[in-house]
């Protein structure tokens, strides 16, 4: 990480989380809109001008709702574990890169909180440990369709996490990092595609890997068609039955920031990140490009709600094991092997 005051540091930290949560608030209005059209209907309208103020009531009205605690719950558990969830969603947000260093008022400023070199590990630890709070508010609830759901969230979360972390295992081969910043600007460079030069993003040399990482990301949320943690017509609302008012709010707060970093973290890995027409000379540019390539992620997680029905469980489980797994063993063979014939060691 590039050398810079710890005051810009926070300054920069607290721009993004306010900018997340943010557009965590919209992208339940952006949900709503999109799902609208696809069922031929208008979404909000009545809450400010075309529904804009809708997010605000949502969050009126769940801070209003009365905080029940059922009598089997086990208090303590049940009251700390959507804070889990939701504070690794956000905690995920530190190694987006926006940017590299860029001069502003005098000043050198990164872009990003922080450079980790294992960068892409910790969005996918991050991500693992957010599950113990599913796990754990569904065991804390004394209600078995909670438990239940928490059951199926632990499976789900431990197959696809294997697929999540193998489908970029073909990345790490070719860049040698792990860095979410270097695996950026190692895309900005271009390459020779006849008498072209196209972008080098990682979606054109990985293909498979990029096919395998969305439906791992999907699943890793719990979204449609792998939303089987709540099952809202099995399980009532699965592991967040008996939540209500803030802490169900935390769930939900988890969820779609998770869903926004997952989009962020696919653009900055396979779409370039910030790589696209003039970024390079004008970082706001650099920084609209993976801003749009992020909703057009998100819009993709909503089409897939909106015209896929759910999986069964031993579907789902055999989804991961029998199919996506043998997929992303054979990605890593082939990438390594061109890997190694690109170097001069085979032949």
């Amino acid at each position: 990480m590039g050398d810079q005051p710890i005051w810009i540091t926070f300054i920069v930290t607290f721009v993004i989380m306010i900018v997340l949560l943010t557009s965590m608030a919209y992208t339940t209005w952006y949900e709503r809109k999109v799902l609208a059209r696809f069922q031929d209907r208008i979404g909000p309208t009545r809450t400010g001008p075309a529904g804009l103020l809708q997010p605000l009531a949502d969050a009126v009205k769940l801070m209003g709702k009365e905080d029940l605690i059922p009598e089997a719950a086990d208090r303590k558990v049940f009251y700390f574990a959507p804070m889990i969830t939701f504070i690794t969603a956000i905690l995920a947000a530190a190694v987006i890169p926006w940017g590299g260093t860029i001069e502003l008022f005098g000043q050198s400023v990164n872009l990003y909180p922080t450079d980790l070199n294992v960068g892409a590990l910790f969005i996918l630890a991050t991500g693992s440990i957010g599950v113990y709070g599913i796990i754990l508010g569904g065991w804390s609830s004394g209600n078995r369709y909670s438990l239940l759901g928490a059951i199926r969230s632990a499976a789900q979360v431990i197959s696809y996490e294997l697929i999540l972390g193998f489908s970029l295992v073909g990345i790490f081969i070719i860049t040698g990092t792990m860095s979410l910043k270097e695996i950026m600007f190692r895309q900005h460079e271009t390459i020779s595609f006849g008498p072209f030069e196209i972008a080098n993003w990682f979606v054109l040399s990985q293909p498979l890997a990029f096919v395998l990482f969305v439906i791992a990301a999907v699943a890793e949320t719990n979204r449609a068609p792998f939303d089987l943690p709540e099952a809202e017509s099995e399980l009532v609302a699965g592991f967040m039955t008996e939540y209500s008012a803030m802490r169900f709010a935390l769930y939900f707060l988890g969820e779609y920031i998770s869903m926004i970093i997952m989009s962020l973290f696919a653009s900055t890995l396979f779409l370039g990140g910030t790589s696209g027409p003039g970024a390079d000379t004008y970082w706001p540019l650099g920084i609209m490009w993976l801003v749009l390539k992020a909703i057009a992620f998100l819009f993709f997680y909503i089409w897939l709600r909106a015209t896929l029905p759910r999986f069964r469980f031993d579907q789902l489980m055999g989804l991961a094991w029998k199919v996506l797994l043998p997929l992303a063993i054979l990605n890593i063979a082939l990438t390594a092997f061109f890997r190694l014939i690109g170097n001069g060691q085979v032949f």
